[in-house]
């Protein structure tokens, strides 16, 4: 076996080459009379999309399109379904989230406080329906709605009933 270099006029025709160009950087290693064909072929496949980059583009651009479309759907309230489309109406004409007032007044547009309530019990429903309020939030609320006669409550502090004020 041979380690010896190859002979001195074989190195000397390779060339070595650094391009930078559109944000690629490629290192080119050919022969002396091959350099402008070479460069010439890295740069026009920079410069030009593969038939696959192509099919991408196409691909990406429909799905950016149902994107929006589903984007629009949802903004107007309306969801497809096999039927055409269903509008979908907000439980609440409060447009500022779910705030522990706004789901209490829900529980109670349900009928929830048809039976008496403890604290515990409504605070538990919320938690069951996947809102996270203090306690303290929720029993506030409720003092609010039975100031503003939505609900009565008797009992004593600390165990106070909850019940849907009836005329």
């Amino acid at each position: 076996m041979n380690d010896s270099p190859p002979p001195l006029a074989a190195q000397s025709d390779e060339v070595k080459i650094k391009l930078k160009h559109k944000g690629w950087e490629v290192e080119i290693t050919c022969t002396e009379n091959k350099v402008k064909e070479v460069v010439q072929n890295v740069l026009d496949g920079i410069d030009h999309p593969s038939p696959l980059d192509e099919k991408n583009s196409v691909a990406i651009g429909e799905l950016q399109n149902q994107f929006e479309n589903i984007r629009l759907l949802i903004d107007s309230n309306a969801i497809p379904s096999g039927k055409g489309v269903i509008r979908r109406e907000r439980k609440s004409s409060h447009k500022t989230g779910m705030t522990c007032r706004i789901l209490l007044e829900t529980l109670w547009e349900e009928g929830y406080f048809a039976t008496q309530r403890l604290l515990a019990e409504i605070h538990e429903e919320l938690l069951r329906r996947g809102y996270s309020y203090d306690r303290t939030a929720v029993s506030h609320s409720l003092t609010d709605m039975v100031r503003e006669g939505i609900i009565i409550r008797s009992g004593t502090a600390r165990n106070y009933i909850y019940l849907q004020k009836t005329t």
